[in-house]
């Protein structure tokens, strides 16, 4: 018997008799240097893992400066797909001395008819074998796993109907009899909300009386889920939409109402229940606590191998309502609705999930009478430092003039830098362009990015200059394919995550796409027809493994287990399946930025 490592994928998605058929099975053989370990158009008769030594992966019909395709090392697997297609696409030949551990077909076949997930692991997509990532990194803890993957269906209750007609007296009757905190009412087919709240507000400031009409106190703006979405996500849409409940239909049918409390209730003993310590917040102070317990909520998350989409959407749902609190604690409220406060840059994509510096400003309506502004802004930055967020090197920050503007001054100015077409002026379209507003009146960066969008997504030279930037730093692979290996590591931020971001907005920009999320604006093109679905997903695809693996080393440097270098990942640290995920998505980045090269003419330029 062979002493072989199968602690990997895809050896772990064997049982532990079929590790042992494994252990039996193969024979370790050894290559000299240069040796042709299976050639273009053999037919593939064995899986080849590497314990020690490098192997080409070159495809014989392309130019010897090109044709060097792929490289692998100890323990990457490669010889698979040959068995499965009958016959090897490409040639693998022996860099160096190298040892094998070899598996007969037969024993291959053998393992993928008695094992469907092991055989499907080697026909997956990038963002099948990303999840199949996840769950290993999961595996040894499911308190938050389970915390995940709860659905709507377990924690709605039945829903309370009643005519919109009925009196307020019966309302309240009916709640009571239920124990219920609200109801649904129904009027000409359309269903509205009555909470307690609302009545006891109705009786004693509406002037209204027991025999009032509920519809005169219910609202008919509902947040609503499917039973089989994710409760997480219900917990998401009611901290982004400041609500207590969500209303759970299906197919147009009402199914049930899932209250605050019941989801706080039923997540308390799974997770930190970060939302409800900021939700209850009623000082800087409390709100303080909250928000630096925020990173304790992170680690949890990716310990778990929470898919990194739900972890970025809830901390971006946090981080709004964290900064929209801090927003009313220091704004006064007569100048709530003749303003908005604005995140940008990752904040305002949604892709932040640890805090990072502020990029923010202040949108102001033409006609406001606000002579303290400048001080209240100041004041404003200083609490949100309070919070944990840092202030932004480049002083892009609502305590900088130069971010705070009425209306037609942001236009004005947008109308110069699309102008202007320099480097500064680009970046500050971009960094506008990624707007979310957390505080104060949406419907003025509405009006703002309107005019962004008028001004720019025509504008073929402007798009051009601003693609451009997307191809300013390189892809880190090598001239044959393979993963660069410098031992400072790559930097992942600049050789994956912003090529995609940058590259995306600007499809965005020209199509007039509201949504400010990288995922979002992928699914927007995809359903415009500007980007295939496949590949679409495995961009987004991509984006998250970069995104985690920056995140990981982060979280690495929040323990103080090593050095600063936030957005660097040593490939050698690397599992086998993680650097075989990172090759593959580095070479999404290289089809993409050739897309756009393409696109925007920037093979001229």
């Amino acid at each position: 018997m062979v002493e072989v490592e199968l602690s990997q994928l895809p050896f772990t998605l064997l049982d532990e008799e079929g590790r042992d058929y494994v252990r039996r099975g193969v024979d370790l053989a050894y290559f000299d240097r240069d040796e042709i370990i299976l050639e273009t158009g053999q037919a593939g008769e064995s899986m080849f893992l590497i314990h020690k030594g490098e192997v080409a992966e070159i495809d014989p019909t392309l130019p010897a400066s090109s044709a060097r395709i792929g490289h692998y090392t100890a323990g990457d697997l490669f010889g698979a797909i040959s068995i499965l297609n009958g016959k090897s696409r490409y040639r693998f030949q022996a860099e160096q001395e190298s040892l094998c551990y070899i598996m007969p077909k037969a024993l291959f076949m053998q393992l993928c008819r008695h094992y469907p997930d092991f055989e499907n692991f080697f026909k997956q997509t990038l963002s099948h074998k990303t999840r199949l990532l996840s769950e290993k990194r999961a595996e040894g803890g499911v308190t938050m796993a389970g915390f995940m993957l709860a659905k709507v269906s377990e924690c709605m209750r039945e829903p309370l109907l009643m005519e919109a007609t009925a009196d307020i007296a019966s309302a309240v009757a009916q709640l009571n009899d239920s124990h219920a905190d609200s109801l649904l009412v129904n009027t000409h087919g359309k269903h509205g909300m009555v909470t307690k709240t609302d009545l006891l507000n109705g009786l004693v400031l509406g002037n209204c009386t027991n025999a009032t009409p509920v519809e005169e106190v219910a609202h008919f703006s509902l947040v609503t889920v499917t039973p089989d979405q994710y409760l997480f996500e219900a917990l998401v849409l009611m901290t982004r939409h400041k609500v207590a409940r969500v209303v759970v239909v299906e197919q147009e049918a009402l199914k049930g109402v899932v209250e605050l409390t019941d989801v706080l209730s039923y997540f308390s003993s799974r997770s930190y229940v970060v939302s409800l310590q900021i939700e209850q917040a009623n000082d800087l102070d409390a709100l303080a606590t909250a928000s630096h317990r925020t990173p304790e909520l992170v680690k949890a998350l990716m310990a778990q191998g929470v898919k990194l989409r739900f972890a970025m959407d809830l901390l971006a749902a946090l981080n709004g309502r964290i900064m929209s609190k801090a927003w009313s604690f220091t704004v006064d409220e007569a100048h709530h609705n003749d303003s908005c406060m604005m995140v940008m840059g990752s904040e305002g994509r949604g892709e932040q999930i640890l805090k990072t510096d502020q990029d923010n400003g202040l949108i102001l309506a033409d006609d406001t009478q606000w002579p303290d502004v400048a001080e209240q802004m100041q004041t404003l930055t200083k609490t949100l430092i309070q919070l944990g967020y840092p202030p932004c090197p480049g002083n892009i920050m609502v305590s900088n003039p130069e971010w705070v503007g009425t209306v037609s001054q942001w236009k004005k100015n947008i109308v110069k830098w699309a102008s202007a077409r320099d480097g500064d002026s680009l970046m500050k379209l971009a960094i506008l362009l990624d707007a979310h507003a957390v505080g104060g009146n949406p419907t003025l960066l509405e009006s703002v990015r309107e005019e962004l969008f008028e001004r720019c997504s025509r504008d073929e030279l402007l798009l051009s200059y601003f693609a451009r930037t997307a191809l300013r730093f390189s892809t880190p692979l090598t001239l044959f394919g393979s993963l660069k290996k410098p031992q400072h590591g790559i930097d992942i931020k600049k050789g994956g995550i912003f090529p995609i971001v940058h590259g995306v907005r600007t499809m965005a920009l020209e199509r007039r796409i509201k949504a400010t999320s990288t995922l979002d604006r992928l699914d927007a093109l995809a359903t415009d027809g500007r980007l295939d679905r496949r590949f679409a997903d495995d961009l987004g695809e991509a984006l998250a493994l970069f995104t985690e693996l920056r995140l990981k080393q982060q979280l690495q440097e929040l323990d103080g287990a090593s050095d600063t270098r936030t957005n660097r990942v040593v490939v050698q640290e690397l599992s086998s399946l993680e650097r075989d995920l990172l090759r593959e998505a580095m070479h999404i980045v290289k089809d993409f930025k050739q897309r756009l090269s393409h696109r925007y003419h920037l093979e001229y330029s």
